[in-house]
């Protein structure tokens, strides 16, 4: 395996840093469609919810996870739309370099909000057909396994090609 091959070498040094910065953007935007679409068909359910007649019935517990959940979704929806209307705004303004960190920035934290809106919504579920303390649990376990997987891998992929 020659240097350029190892895990971790990976260049383009061929690309100058307005390219970089275009590559960056056009994969942030990809990553947004996918994120925005899940949360936007998410926020939706969860403001039918509450027209229900059922619902209307349930507990403050309920009712509180519903308002925090339908929160979560709103805001990570305001963070996964927030770059369309920066980009709009700073359009041809020359300031890629400013709105592609920032972009990055309201991305990451769409996805902490996203994570308490996917757990509520699984509590609302839960709470439903399983016992309060079981759905509990359940959803305990759910938040670690994106936790796992959505920070915990990339870090440790991260840190360990830091150390090759």
């Amino acid at each position: 395996m020659t240097e350029q091959d190892r895990p971790g070498n990976y260049t383009r040094d061929d690309e100058d840093k307005g390219e970089r910065l275009d590559r960056h953007w056009n994969e942030l935007l990809q990553e947004l469609r996918l994120a925005q679409t899940g949360t936007q068909i998410l926020f939706a359910f969860l403001l039918s919810i509450a027209f229900q007649d059922r619902f209307q019935d349930a507990d403050a517990f309920t009712h509180d996870v519903y308002a925090a959940t339908l929160v979560a979704a709103a805001l990570a929806v305001a963070l996964f739309l927030a770059p369309v209307s920066f980009h709009r705004i700073v359009f041809q303004q020359r300031l890629r370099d400013r709105l592609v960190p920032i972009a990055h920035h309201l991305a990451s934290a769409g996805l902490v909000f996203l994570i308490a809106a996917m757990c509520g919504g699984v509590l609302l579920a839960l709470d439903v057909v399983l016992n309060r303390t079981v759905a509990i649990i359940v959803v305990a376990v759910v938040l670690a396994w994106f936790l796992a997987f959505w920070y915990a891998l990339p870090a440790y992929v991260r840190r360990a090609s830091k150390n090759d």
